[in-house]
């Protein structure tokens, strides 16, 4: 009878991660990964390219997350992002470095990073079994087996649930990992979607669907504290629902208090401008279209496709000739371009989102291990935990430092 020294449950970056690096120091590791193939929601990260990890250092790793921070440190020491970087070139995947620290396959392919992880686990000659695990074998408050779908039992010395959270579930994040983990005694933090788009309640959003932005800014205000709990410069898009966008998805993780229309985000539309500076920008191209209507001169300012949502919130009307434009009117519009303010009304489904807020409680775990403190031979890592962070591949670095903490201890 074949006993693995370890069974990972779930084929994604930190079970493929995770197998490897434990079958690497000489260990039998069978792989079970319910989809025919293994790695589908690694396929879709970074728009198809794959933000592998964010290259900083520990602190800034730390800082990236949400909330749990102290969990991180130990696995951060222990397994960094140069350590990402190093790995993934050293199997022959050139990376490089784009804004803001993000790292991405030289060939902006994801399948590369998903064929270097599966080569990874064949070469340690780790079993993958592409099968639905269902269920535990336990005795003595050990693990000895895990049980398949196809009736099959594979028994075990030690089992790593790495079956992700509930984010995009047609590549598998079904929250199967949570059921496992409470069958053990584990508590589970509610999941909820993080790293996810808002719906806004104005209507002005629709007006300029599929309008993506660069160098804009915002402030997120929570106006029951009247603070404002985030802010941000960089990428975000409209869209017909509300507003996306990495900048969005970042700002989504401070806004999970519950309350009716509770966030606003304020949207500064030309953040290098003060509003002087952008009145007398304003001011020159009113003198070049003195004759033009209001819609037809904001052509060099602005993207055609929010002129007439900007127009709108700014109370004015789109075939007020320019000439006719009085100071008050000027000023009502540059408020607009410097406050395009949105009122979220609602989170998009945790099934939209690009990670899972919530998971196993991160107080059950041993830090340094990622081992279970209910059952002595049970590990958990990735998004299956209690962590998260913002955008920019500091999520997956999450999977494989947890990954490696986790393969270390066993």
């Amino acid at each position: 009878m074949k006993i693995y020294d370890a069974v990972v449950v779930g084929g994604g970056a930190a079970g493929l991660f995770c197998a490897g690096q434990i079958a690497l120091k000489n260990k039998s590791v069978a792989l079970i990964e319910k989809n025919e193939k293994v790695g589908r929601k690694l396929l879709i990260t970074g728009k198809g390219r794959c933000n592998v990890t964010n290259l900083c250092d520990k602190n800034e790793l730390i800082d990236s997350l949400t909330k749990n921070k102290k969990f991180m440190y130990s696995a951060f020491s222990m397994f960094n992002a140069y350590d990402t970087f190093d790995f993934f070139e050293s199997k022959g995947v050139p990376l490089k470095v784009e804004r803001g620290n993000r790292v991405f396959p030289v060939s902006d392919k994801a399948v590369d990073i998903v064929d270097c992880l599966y080569n990874f686990v064949k070469e340690q000659k780790v079993n993958i079994i592409n099968n639905t695990a269902v269920d535990f074998e336990a005795e003595n408050g050990m693990i000895n087996a895990v049980l398949l779908d196809s009736g099959e039992k594979v028994n075990c010395k030690n089992v790593v649930i790495a079956t992700g959270g509930k984010s995009y579930p047609k590549t598998g994040s079904t929250g199967d990992g949570y059921r496992f983990a409470e069958k053990f005694g584990h508590t589970i933090i509610k999941p909820i979607g993080s790293l996810v788009p808002v719906n806004t309640d104005e209507g002005l959003a629709a007006m300029c669907q599929g309008l993506s932005l660069k160098n804009t800014a915002i402030k997120v205000e929570d106006t029951k504290s009247n603070k404002i709990v985030y802010t941000d410069f960089g990428e975000m898009l409209f869209t017909h629902f509300g507003l996306s966008g990495p900048m969005i998805l970042s700002a989504s993780a401070h806004m999970r208090e519950k309350g009716n229309s509770r966030y606003k985000i304020h949207i500064d539309l030309k953040p290098a401008l003060d509003s002087q500076k952008l009145d007398n920008r304003i001011l020159r191209d009113f003198a070049e279209n003195s004759n033009k209507i209001l819609s037809n001169s904001l052509t060099k300012l602005l993207p055609f496709k929010i002129i007439p949502a900007i127009i709108k919130y700014s109370g004015l009307k789109p075939d007020l000739v320019v000439n006719q434009i009085t100071k008050e009117q000027r000023e009502a519009l540059v408020s607009s371009l410097k406050d395009f303010c949105f009122t979220v009304t609602c989170l998009r489904d945790v099934s939209e989102a690009i990670v899972t807020s919530g998971g196993v409680d991160c107080n059950e775990i041993e830090p340094k291990t990622m081992r279970s403190k209910k059952v002595n031979n049970l590990y958990f890592a990735g998004e299956v935990i209690d962590v998260d962070a913002y955008t920019g591949g500091f999520n997956l670095q999450i999977a494989f430092s947890t990954a490696y903490a986790a393969a270390n201890a066993i």
